[in-house]
């Protein structure tokens, strides 16, 4: 791994936030500075993000309150095979096969995770299907759990927003280009715990934090602990670790991303391995909020993006991307399609 000359951006979005108080010219060369992030490195630290402290200090310790109950009693919040909702077990997982590369032991990512999201009976105008806007099962044996979680997850929506405000500016396109890709957007967000699962003593060596892999939908706004552990693959096929910075949170693109823009705007590959100290994981925390657009929303080249004789991906759904690299994470499935990133992780060094 090498870290020479690589670092994550950091941005201030303030002005996107309260456009009156700014010139066109200050939102401008933020959205040039966006460019150039998401063309070069495809993760990016944002400050003046809006999002109160104290509501991150509360999603940290509703995480705590939540990974503190026994295994026994998680595992009664666990995902049903068909949603994206509730608690995930250690090793029930393989990141790495959502890009069709196997791993060791096929579901061997030792962390575990409670996902919560948007509901369909939060589009109650729409015939929204449960598959991508299942219903949430709250955890009622953590009382501070829910509530601190909702107050993070609205200010992240607004966040999101936010951003694809900025995005629309850096990628040159008419304002509100993508209002109607997000209206109903499929939004989820997935609280991760990197430690021992309850019963093991020492760890093993055999085990992966999270494999290599590509987010799914549109953006990740992504609050992590400042431990080590989240590592980036850069373009020239290099691994490198990545920490937030103070106050900051990291945001990183996502596949339908990469595929509107015909990879001008890279979908970051990402892993997770905490550090091992004396056959301990050194415990680490975060919180992945997905924002992934509408399901039905078709992701097809964007106006201006493609030169004369270049081929960009073949359009698909939101909702048709994401069942595809789901199979890969869930049940060991590789995708059917001849994915580029996966060509990107096996050239990669270690």
């Amino acid at each position: 791994m090498n870290d020479n000359k690589f670092e994550v951006p950091t941005i201030d979005i303030s002005c996107y936030r309260s456009a009156d108080a700014y010139s066109d010219s200050v939102r401008a060369a933020v959205a040039t500075e966006l460019d150039r992030i998401c063309r070069e490195v495809g993760f990016v630290q944002v400050v003046g993000h809006g999002i109160d402290d104290a509501v991150l200090s509360d999603l940290g310790d509703a995480l705590d309150e939540f990974f503190a109950l026994p295994l026994a009693v998680k595992k009664e919040y666990r995902r049903e095979a068909w949603t994206n909702r509730g608690y995930s077990a250690p090793k029930s997982e393989s990141l790495s096969m959502s890009l069709g590369i196997p791993s060791a032991n096929q579901m061997n990512d030792f962390y575990e995770a409670f996902t919560v999201g948007v509901e369909a009976a939060d589009f109650a105008e729409l015939d929204l299907p449960e598959t991508s806007y299942a219903s949430n099962n709250w955890p009622g044996a953590a009382p501070g759990f829910e509530p601190a979680v909702r107050r993070y997850f609205g200010q992240a929506q607004e966040l999101a927003r936010t951003l694809m405000t900025a995005f629309t500016d850096a990628l040159g396109l008419d304002p509100g280009y993508f209002d109607t890709l997000i209206d109903h957007s499929i939004e989820a967000m997935k609280m991760n715990n990197y430690a021992l699962p309850e019963g093991d003593t020492e760890f093993t060596g055999e085990l992966t934090g999270m494999g290599a892999h590509t987010d799914f939908g549109i953006l990740t706004i992504l609050w992590a602990d400042q431990v080590p552990g989240l590592q980036v693959l850069d373009l020239d096929g290099q691994w490198h670790d990545v920490q937030p910075a103070d106050g900051a949170l990291l945001i990183n693109l996502g596949d339908a991303m990469a595929r509107w823009t015909a990879d001008r705007w890279r979908s970051t590959i990402h892993r997770v391995d905490p550090p091992v100290i004396d056959g301990q994981i050194r415990r680490r925390r975060s919180a992945a909020f997905f924002f992934d657009g509408n399901h039905d929303a078709v992701i097809e080249v964007l106006p201006g993006t493609l030169a004369e004789g270049e081929k960009g991906y073949a359009p698909i759904t939101i909702a048709e991307n994401i069942a595809m690299k789901v199979a890969g994470l869930r049940t060991g499935v590789a995708p059917a399609a001849d994915l580029r990133e996966t060509a990107r992780v096996a050239a990669a060094g270690n």
